[in-house]
């Protein structure tokens, strides 16, 4: 009996292989990505569904339409499916190193050949005035002929080189925008991390200072979310928190800037937004994550009940920093959850 549920489960597994191969290498070709061993095992991993941070992350950079580069590729394997490594970025820094001095070398040449030019010009202005006769005229206007052809060649040549250099640098810089969307993005949700909302919030503030546009922010913490992993397990609270930033991504405008902040805390910018407006708007985020009970399990026969949030909201004021910005709506917060939590509470 166990002989035949061990082969059972060996055949299941081989038939489940065999239809991620079928999946997986199509929709790497697609997208330009080598079936190395490598990038087959995080697409593997993709289409097995067993890491959502991995799953979400790379829906993400499909739906930003993400180049997948080497350096995208090897970023998702390390961040994923071994330890976190700054190799991409430091493959992309000795590029750069490479690059500058190849151009610097060219540079070099040019103003050799310049200086070469000048010298040459230099010497027949001497011989001219020396009176010279027909044969080293002669002389002189071939050479120079052929120093003003060889200055050409020099120049036709860097010019070649630096329109190849033009393409290797924009090349680079692909690559660092595209790790720049990685670093930029929470691999659970999908949304922006909080070191983009670090970047986000202080070009806020700057905007504010220039042209007294307000801003609003709310802070959006996840009521009791502690039970749901304690209870069923972190797969179970990784699907609430997918949840609630589906929820959250899914009610604000295009030009508004949400992120998962940390844990259960999740931010939301709400630029050219007076307060009173973005109370509305923090109201019906409320409403929105509460109004649908959650289901887990085969069939969804375990019911979680409705996830509910609690939102604290600010607006920004004259002489702002990012702390006291950011300690307003969380001191909000923190009074919503001290009025029952499900509610929303401003400055």
């Amino acid at each position: 009996m166990a002989f035949t549920m061990a082969l059972a489960e060996k055949l299941e597994n081989v038939d489940l292989s065999a239809d991620i191969l079928r999946r997986a290498v199509p929709q790497m070709s697609s997208l330009g990505i080598p079936v190395t061993p490598d990038n087959y095992a995080v697409w593997y991993e993709y289409f097995l569904e067993s890491d959502l941070d991995l799953k979400r992350a790379i829906d993400r950079l499909i739906s930003n339409k993400v180049e997948f580069t080497p350096e995208v590729n090897a970023s998702l394997y390390k961040n994923f499916l071994q330890e976190q490594s700054p190799e991409a970025i430091q493959n992309i820094q000795i590029e750069t190193q490479i690059l500058i001095n190849s151009l610097l070398n060219k540079v070099g040449q040019m103003s050799d050949g310049t200086k070469g030019f000048s010298s040459t010009l230099s010497t027949f202005e001497e011989d001219l005035a020396a009176t010279p006769d027909i044969e080293t005229l002669e002389k002189m206007i071939n050479g120079l002929m052929n120093e003003v052809e060889t200055v050409i060649k020099v120049n036709s040549e860097m010019e070649e080189n630096l329109n190849a250099m033009t393409k290797e640098v924009n090349v680079l810089k692909d690559e660092m925008e595209n790790l720049n969307v990685v670093a930029m993005t929470d691999q659970l949700t999908s949304l922006h991390n909080r070191r983009a909302f670090d970047s986000e919030i202080q070009h806020q503030i700057s905007h504010y200072e220039e042209t007294q546009e307000r801003c609003s922010l709310l802070i959006v913490d996840i009521d009791n979310f502690k039970p749901f992993n304690d209870v069923h397990g972190h797969l179970v609270g990784d699907k609430v928190l997918a949840y609630v930033a589906l929820a959250l991504k899914q009610a604000v405008r295009g030009d508004d800037f949400v992120a998962r902040y940390g844990g259960d805390e999740f931010v939301v910018l709400l630029p050219n937004t007076h307060f009173h407006d973005a109370l509305q708007v923090a109201k019906n985020l409320r409403a929105r994550v509460a109004e649908r009970k959650l289901s887990i399990g085969k069939d969804n026969k375990l019911s979680l009940g409705a996830v509910t949030v609690s939102i604290g909201l600010t607006s920004l004021h004259e002489g702002d920093t990012h702390k006291s910005f950011f300690d307003r709506a969380d001191h909000a917060l923190l009074q919503a959850k001290n009025d029952g939590r499900n509610c929303v509470r401003g400055e």
